[in-house]
C-alpha cells in the first residue's frame, strides 16, 4: 500500500498511526483554537502525526432543536485561522456537492459523512477538488462494499482516498466493529482509520440526543491498532458533559496522553510485526 500524504504527513504504507482528533463540531472560536492548540501540542511532544478535526456543521443531528454549529462560511474561517495560526493539517466533513470547492480552499482533508458514503455526486465533487478524501463507512456496509465508494472518487481522477470504520449497525440503538473489516479494507489498497468514538455511539438512545459509552474507547482504540489501522479517529473535549455534540462517547482531553502512550506501544509492536511476517517453518 502506498501512503496517502496530508503534507509532511503520511497515513499507511507502514508509516506509524496518525492521530484526527477535536471536537465533534465547532462550538465557538476561543473554544475550538484552545482546544486545537492543546491537542497539537500534546501530539508535537509524543511526535504523533497530527490532524485537527471539526464540523462547521453537523446536518443530521437527531433532534431539529440540537446544536448544528456556525454553519459553512463562519466555521471555515475559524478553521482557517486555527491552520493559520497552529500550523496544523485540517479536516472537515462535507454534505453537499456545493460545499466541497470552499471547504477545499481550507481543509486538507474532506470528510464524506457515513450516511453519505453512497452519494456519488458528493462523492465526486470531493474528489475534483484534489484533497484527500476521507470516506466514512455507511453503518450499513459491509467492508467489502466500501470499495465502490473509493472507486468513485479514484474514477474522478483522484488517487488520494482513505476509508474510516465508524461502527455497524446491530440492532436498535447500538452499533458494533468487526475487527476483520480493517485488514479487509487495507486488502483494497486504501489507508484505513478507526474512528473510535463514533463506533461508541448509541444511535438515537437518548431522548432526541444519541447516547454513548466513552468508557470503552481505550479498549476499542487498543484493538484497532493491533488490528493494524493507518489512524485513529477521536472526538476530545474538555467538559464532555457540557459538549454541544456527541457529548456521552467524546473522550475527555486529560485522558488523551495516557492512550497515546498506549497505542504508540501497541502501534510500535504491530508495524514491526507486520514489516517481518513470520516465515512458516
Amino acid at each position: 500500500m502506498n501512503p496517502v500524504r496530508v503534507g509532511e504527513i503520511a497515513i499507511g504504507g507502514g508509516s506509524p498511526f496518525v492521530l484526527i482528533a477535536g471536537p465533534c463540531v465547532i462550538e465557538s472560536e476561543r473554544h475550538a483554537t484552545d482546544l486545537a492548540a492543546h491537542l497539537a501540542g500534546v501530539a508535537k511532544r509524543l511526535r504523533v502525526p497530527f490532524i485537527f478535526k471539526a464540523s462547521y456543521d453537523k446536518a443530521n443531528r437527531t433532534s431539529g432543536r440540537s446544536f448544528r454549529g456556525p454553519g459553512l462560511e463562519e466555521g471555515l474561517r475559524i478553521l482557517g485561522a486555527i491552520k493559520s495560526r497552529l500550523s496544523v493539517p485540517i479536516l472537515t466533513d462535507i454534505h453537499d456537492a456545493s460545499q466541497a470547492g470552499p471547504a477545499a480552499e481550507v481543509a486538507d482533508v474532506l470528510q464524506v459523512p457515513a450516511f453519505l458514503s453512497r452519494q456519488t455526486d458528493l462523492l465526486v465533487a470531493a474528489a475534483k477538488t484534489g484533497r484527500v478524501v476521507n470516506i466514512k463507512k455507511g453503518q450499513f456496509l459491509a467492508p467489502d462494499d466500501v470499495r465502490h465508494a473509493v472507486a468513485k472518487v479514484i474514477d474522478a481522477g483522484n488517487p488520494r482516498v482513505i476509508v474510516t470504520e465508524r461502527g455497524t449497525s446491530f440492532g436498535y440503538h447500538n452499533l458494533i466493529v468487526d475487527m476483520r473489516a480493517f485488514p479487509m479494507m487495507r486488502e483494497q489498497g486504501v489507508p484505513v482509520v478507526f474512528d473510535v468514538t463514533h463506533s461508541l455511539q448509541l444511535p438515537g438512545g437518548g431522548d432526541g440526543v444519541t447516547a454513548g459509552q466513552a468508557e470503552y474507547i481505550e479498549p476499542l482504540a487498543s484493538a484497532g491498532v493491533a488490528a493494524g489501522v493507518d489512524g485513529v479517529f477521536l472526538e476530545v473535549h474538555d467538559n464532555p458533559a457540557h459538549a454541544r455534540s456527541d457529548a456521552q462517547n467524546a473522550l475527555h482531553l486529560d485522558r488523551l496522553e495516557p492512550l497515546l502512550h498506549r497505542l504508540m506501544a501497541i502501534d510500535k509492536i504491530t508495524k514491526a510485526a507486520e514489516a517481518s511476517p513470520a516465515r512458516a517453518e
